[in-house]
């Protein structure tokens, strides 16, 4: 095999070079890895979330290193939007990669105003539903919970954007597959998953939490059997694509998601352990490619028990 393995996918209509994109909260607003990461070579850049009006986020402390992962409760600290689109926006239209903004709100008239906000800004290539957040409104459960509040915040932000809509699931429900058709039937033209594990850390010398909030959102290795068997249910029942997220490090991770039916994916928790795990999770990927005479990685994604992308 001489020329290079193509890597472009479709994520709905939004169209990227390669599979790899990087999770909300992970990667700052791009800049910050600008000394370490080819920004023009990511197949998206996904910012950290982004509400209407800046927030504080939680007390600290609010990192925690577990076995084989880590506990965060940062509590979508963010500058708003009006300061991303003022500050962020002019630095980040100088490449060419496609930018989503990660959207959380705590009313479904809050996600609607910011759905709405945005659908103007031509440098936004789309959105990524956050429903994960707490409604207010409902007692402090989460949106992404329970199916028919899923459809609800889903179909909210439809009606106020033309934009491509990725909606993130939460692992914390019994069955994913459920808010997942919700997710579809409200107007989702993606989904990703998964969002984090809700744990805890306890401090034996003060029997106090390790973090301020009490628990926090588990991320990293320790959570990818569980991101990849979620991922590989959600792709069987719905019809639109599936961005596999949780604990991928490195191409090999990549793969098995793809493989299970991921159209993409996205790197979270490496970057704090590699700033430059985007780039080689994509040039494993097209060595992978090369090694087994593959020519595009479509013939990879969903073919989980065939083995159909395999040359005898």
């Amino acid at each position: 095999m001489t020329n290079k393995p193509d890597l472009r996918v479709n994520i709905g209509r939004l169209n990227l070079q390669n599979p790899v994109m990087t999770a909300s909260g992970t990667f700052g607003y791009g800049r910050e890895f600008n000394d370490f990461v080819d920004l023009n070579r990511l197949g998206a850049i996904i910012v950290k979330g982004l509400s209407m009006e800046p927030s504080m986020g939680n007390p600290p402390p609010r990192i925690v290193e577990t076995g084989c992962g880590m506990l965060n409760a940062i509590g979508l600290e963010n500058i708003g939007i009006k300061a991303f689109v003022k500050d962020k926006i002019p630095f980040l239209k100088n490449f060419s990669t496609p930018v989503l903004v990660n959207i959380y709100g705590k009313t479904l008239e809050e996600y609607a105003l910011l759905a709405s906000f945005i659908d103007d800004i031509e440098e936004i290539s789309g959105i990524e539903l956050n429903i994960s957040c707490p409604n207010v409104k409902l007692g402090g459960v989460a949106f992404g919970v329970e199916p028919k509040s899923a459809y609800q915040v889903v179909k909210a932000v439809r009606e106020k954007t033309k934009k491509p809509l990725m909606v993130k699931l939460s692992p914390n429900v019994t069955d994913i597959t459920a808010i997942a058709k919700a997710a579809e039937e409200g107007g989702a033209d993606s989904l990703s998953l998964i969002n984090t594990i809700t744990g805890m850390a306890i401090d034996i010398n003060t029997g106090r939490s390790r973090l301020g909030n009490i628990t926090g959102g588990l991320s990293g290795p320790a959570i990818k059997p569980v991101a990849l068997r979620m991922v590989w249910q959600t792709v069987q029942a719905v019809s639109i694509p599936v961005v596999g997220v949780g604990g991928i490090m490195g191409a090999g991770d990549a793969l098995e998601f793809l493989i299970a039916g991921a159209s993409a994916v996205q790197i979270g928790t490496a970057n704090f352990v590699n700033p430059s795990a985007t780039m080689e999770t994509i040039d494993g990927i097209e060595a992978f490619l090369k090694e087994k005479k593959i020519e595009k990685i479509s013939d990879i994604i969903g073919s989980f028990s065939t083995g159909s992308y395999l040359k005898t």
